[in-house]
């Protein structure tokens, strides 16, 4: 079992039409566009997928769809999270039977109160991992109320061999990688999930990667493969230069960000966010574009020429 050995795995966001309606023929373009931008990886059905307002019938069009368009061009992983392990598996399997590579899952949970212990966790994870036999990543995301301390982070790493990868998404990032990196020093696959706003940071505590948003793969790419080729002064440049925009993103506009320069580049026809999802304000629109624009984004320069 094997994870990228570091680089960015961006999230592949869902593609609707103006009345909600899965759009296929317009996620096989943003794959088209994931795939010439360098993407080391890229992850189907995260929470940044929307993955929360599909049925389960959708979500293994998206998966059926997403995995024969790829073809092998790059590895995949699929977010295959749920409350209960045997639905867990089910869909894990599910995602190996396609072709995945990697499968990703934050710890059980269910709405803002209802916590699993440590012991469960672990249990859960490993019940989860036996009935695969692709590498599992872990997401450690504030959304779960089950809290992953690092020292359970590394318990899971050590007790569960399909545990290969844990994304960290909390506050402090960078205090948990390198604190992982103590515990677990064999698990290599320590990735940033802050949307890269904190990547440098992350980078230096030990993380091999980041898995981001669908905006900025090839620069961010770019960035990681310079950090560790020992670029560092051009790393944190390239960094300072996006940070701007990656900040805009996340805290401005959040999922519906991507969608929106999608549409200005030409790649989809639609931005559409499935109810209650919402739409993005005019000017809140206009900056983005020109945060955008003015970094000569290679989004917006691969949808002029595709």
């Amino acid at each position: 079992m094997t994870v990228p050995a570091a680089g960015v795995i961006p999230v592949v966001p869902t593609i609707f039409d103006a009345d909600e309606a899965l759009d296929l023929p317009g996620l096989r373009r943003v794959l088209d566009y994931l795939v010439d931008a360098d993407s080391d990886m890229v992850c189907l059905l995260a929470n940044y997928s929307e993955q929360y307002a599909l049925s389960d019938a959708e979500r293994d069009q998206v998966l059926e769809t997403a995995m024969t368009h790829l073809d092998g061009r790059v590895p995949a992983c699929v977010t295959t999270s749920h409350f209960s392990s045997r639905i867990a598996a089910e869909r894990s399997r599910r995602a190996q039977d396609l072709g995945a590579d990697m499968v990703m899952l934050m710890p059980p949970f269910v709405g803002a109160s209802m916590r699993v212990g440590a012991d469960d966790v672990v249990d859960w994870f490993a019940r989860v991992a036996a009935a695969i036999d692709i590498p599992i990543m872990v997401q450690d995301a504030p959304m779960s109320p089950t809290l992953l301390a690092p020292e359970l982070l590394a318990r899971i790493a050590r007790e569960v061999p399909g545990v290969q990868a844990v994304k960290v998404e909390t506050a402090r990032a960078a205090a948990t990688l390198r604190t992982l990196g103590e515990l677990a020093p064999d698990l290599s696959g320590l990735f940033d999930g802050e949307e890269a706003i904190t990547l440098i940071p992350d980078l230096e505590a030990g993380a091999v990667g980041c898995m981001s948003s669908a905006t900025l793969p090839h620069e961010l790419h770019g960035l990681i493969a310079d950090f560790h080729a020992g670029e560092r002064d051009l790393a944190e440049h390239t960094w300072e230069r996006l940070l701007p925009l990656i900040h805009y993103e996340n805290r401005q506009v959040a999922q519906a960000a991507v969608k929106v320069l999608l549409v200005e580049a030409g790649v989809i026809a639609h931005d559409t966010m499935r109810n209650p999802g919402g739409t993005v304000h005019p000017d809140t629109r206009r900056k983005l574009v020109e945060l955008a624009r003015r970094r000569d984004i290679f989004l917006l320069r691969w949808g002029k020429e595709n």
